[in-house]
C-alpha cells in the first residue's frame, strides 16, 4: 500500500506480552483481528503504547512483519520513530520502509529539548531519507517540545510530511492549521478525550488508544461524527469518557491493558520498568472498566454510513 489518506481511525496499538515479559504474537494478533473486524482505517506500531523502549529491535522487525501479514494491505501500517539522535532516527526510516512499512510518525528528538531550528533540522533530515509518508507528533505536553505553524511552514517543502498527530491538547490549533495551510496537513487527533470536537473542527482522523480494547466503539463515533450524526457520536461518547480518561494518565499503558484483558482483546501484561497497578489505583480503575463494560453501547448501526 504505497498510496493512502491520512484519516479515519488508527490504532496506537499495543505490545502483548506474556506472564514471563516475553512477546505474545498470537495475543498481538488476536487484538488486530479486532481491529481489522470494526473498521479501523490504519495501524500505528511503536509508540507509548506499544512500549517501544522496552523492545529490542529484532522484536520491533517481529511485530511490523506480523502486522504487515495480518493486514494484508488493507489499511496501511504506520511505524513510529522516537529517538535521542538524528542518525537513529534516520537508520530507522530507511529500514521502515525497506521492510515494507506504509507510513512513519515522527516524534521530535527523545531526552533533549531541541529548540525550534534543532527540531526542524531533525525533522528535515528523515524526511530526506525516506519517501515514506510522515506524520509529525505534536505533543509539547509529554515531550516538551512544541512544533509551531512557523516550523510547520519550514517543513512545508518537504513533500512526504504530510501530516500531524495533534495532542497540543489546544483543540484552537487545529483551526490555527486549517486557516494557515489549507488541507495541505492532515489532522489526527492524538488525545482520547477530546477526539469528538477535533473531529467536529474538521480534524481527518483519529490516532486512538482506547480503540485497543473498544474497537467498535471508537470506529462507530468517527463514523457518526463524519456522517453529521451527532447525537448518536455524543451518546456513544458520552458513555465512552471515564474509559477515555484512562488514556491520558501516566499509567496509561496499564490502565488500556486492563482494559483489553477486561475485553478479551489482550493478556494485560505489561514490560519493566511498567509494573501491574495495585492497591487503589487498580481498585479505581477496575471500577471504571466494569461500570463501562456493564452499561457498553448495543446495536451499534455505525456500518451503513461506510
Amino acid at each position: 500500500m504505497k498510496n493512502f489518506e491520512w484519516e479515519g481511525v488508527m490504532p496506537a496499538i499495543t505490545t502483548q506480552f506474556d506472564a514471563e515479559g516475553s512477546l505474545s504474537i498470537d495475543s498481538f494478533k488476536n487484538n488486530l483481528k479486532y481491529q481489522m473486524k470494526a473498521g479501523v482505517h490504519g495501524i500505528v506500531l511503536g509508540g507509548t503504547l506499544g512500549e517501544a523502549s522496552t523492545l529490542t529491535a529484532d522484536e520491533k522487525n517481529l511485530l511490523l512483519k506480523t502486522t504487515l501479514s495480518q493486514v494484508n494491505n488493507e489499511i496501511p501500517v504506520i511505524m513510529n520513530i522516537a529517538e535521542q539522535s538524528t542518525a537513529e532516527a534516520v537508520d530507522i526510516a530507511i529500514k521502515a520502509e525497506k521492510d515494507g512499512a506504509d507510513g512513519l510518525m515522527l516524534l521530535p528528538p527523545m531526552r533533549y529539548k531541541a529548540t525550534d531550528n534543532e527540531t526542524v533540522s531533525y525533522f528535515s533530515t528523515v524526511a530526506e531519507a525516506t519517501k515514506l509518508p510522515i506524520m509529525i507528533y505534536n505533543n509539547p505536553v509529554d515531550y516538551n517540545i512544541e512544533v509551531t505553524l512557523e516550523m510547520f511552514a519550514a517543513l512545508e517543502q518537504f513533500k512526504n510530511i504530510t501530516a500531524v498527530k495533534e495532542s497540543t491538547r489546544d483543540i484552537t490549533n487545529i483551526t490555527r492549521m486549517i486557516n494557515r495551510f489549507g488541507n495541505r496537513f492532515k489532522i489526527l487527533c492524538g488525545v482520547d478525550t477530546i477526539a469528538m470536537e477535533c473531529l467536529l473542527m474538521g480534524a481527518n482522523g483519529w490516532v486512538a488508544g482506547l480503540v485497543d480494547a473498544f474497537p467498535e466503539e471508537t470506529v462507530a463515533i468517527y463514523t457518526y461524527c463524519k456522517a453529521g450524526e451527532w447525537e448518536k457520536a455524543r451518546s456513544i461518547f458520552r458513555w465512552f469518557l471515564p474509559l477515555l480518561e484512562l488514556d491520558i494518565s501516566p499509567q496509561l499503558v496499564q490502565n488500556i491493558k486492563l482494559c483489553e484483558f477486561a475485553t478479551g482483546m489482550g493478556t494485560g501484561y505489561v514490560r519493566r520498568p511498567r509494573l501491574p497497578l495495585s492497591g487503589l489505583d487498580l481498585k479505581n480503575v477496575e471500577k471504571i472498566i466494569k461500570e463501562g463494560i456493564a452499561n457498553r453501547p448495543l446495536n451499534l448501526d455505525y456500518r451503513k454510513y461506510i
